[in-house]
């Protein structure tokens, strides 16, 4: 092949168009798949804050035991997540309007693409197809880009520990392959908290506040936050006042990055032909000086 000047435009121009192509094949189906993928609606209206949720979440996960359910003492401070506490509940710091208190847990949002995921160098963190986002800690560096990319604050390090791992909800992901719900959701007394496929969690939700315009936040947080969450809240109470943060985009945080990364492609393969064509015409030009000059240095003698 001969490869010139218009060659190397042609070359470079395909690779960056395969490396994009690539890019949103890989975009459409992760959006694909998650609508085939499970999630959990949270309805705070029905949650009564016994935090039966975190106790079979710790025993499902063989953690430590939470503290009392249902002391209320716990709720005096907005509690986090952590590497022995993978899902938390909170009080919310408004009353519903008819004066009752509401609550909701917080726990890994399991996002459609995960920022995490995408931040993470050496796939230790994966999106599975059936929705959780699972950690491989046999692939872990221990690198901490996850708790810095995911813009709920959930992965937390072990730092107390010789050998740490990164620690969060894993949406019970070994239950759910033996064809069980999560523990949390298999505990709840309420009902405040619904298994089944994110579409129809999403089709139900809507329900819920068409029929009950009154009584709900027209509003469902994890339809769209971070481009889409396994975990889905309805409310009748401002989002903001259970903990649960607003300020996160509505993009997704991976496909935002997009923009910056495809033009990795062209920077790479245009580049060195750039600098190597910037070479050649400036060696041609120097020869050229020098045979000139030559020649006026011959025509002098």
């Amino acid at each position: 092949m001969n490869v010139n000047r218009r060659n190397l435009f042609r070359i470079a121009g395909a690779a960056g168009a395969a490396t994009l192509a690539s890019r949103a094949l890989s975009s459409a189906t992760t959006r694909g798949a998650a609508r085939n993928a499970v999630g959990v609606l949270v309805d705070t209206t029905r949650c009564v804050g016994c935090r039966g949720c975190e106790a079979a979440c710790s025993e499902a996960n063989r953690l430590a035991s939470p503290e009392k359910p249902g002391d209320e003492a716990v709720f005096a401070a907005r509690r986090r997540t952590g590497p022995t506490s993978f899902t938390v509940v909170n009080k919310s710091t408004a009353k519903s309007p008819s004066g009752e208190d509401r609550y909701a847990k917080t726990q890994c949002m399991h996002c459609v693409t995960p920022a995490c995921a995408s931040g993470c160098v050496v796939k230790a963190l994966e999106k599975t197809a059936s929705g959780p986002v699972v950690y491989h800690e046999d692939r872990c560096l221990g690198c901490r880009y996850c708790m810095i990319a995911c813009p709920f604050g959930v992965p937390k390090y072990e730092y107390t520990k010789a050998a740490p791992l990164v620690r969060k909800c894993t949406f019970c992901a070994a239950r759910q392959e033996k064809g069980l719900p999560p523990a949390c959701t298999d505990a709840c007394p309420s009902g405040a908290l619904t298994f089944g496929k994110r579409a129809d969690l999403l089709e139900e939700a809507k329900t819920r506040i068409y029929q009950n315009p009154s009584r709900y936040v027209h509003e469902i947080y994890g339809e769209d936050e971070a481009g889409g969450t396994s975990w889905l809240y309805i409310s009748d109470v401002p989002f903001a006042s259970l903990a649960l943060p607003t300020e996160v985009a509505r993009q997704s945080y991976p496909e935002m990055a997009d923009g910056a990364l495809s033009a990795v492609p062209f920077v790479v393969t245009l580049w060195p032909p750039l600098l190597m064509g910037l070479y050649t015409f400036s060696k041609r030009r120097d020869d050229v000086a020098g045979r000139e000059n030559g020649r006026k240095e011959e025509g002098h003698e």
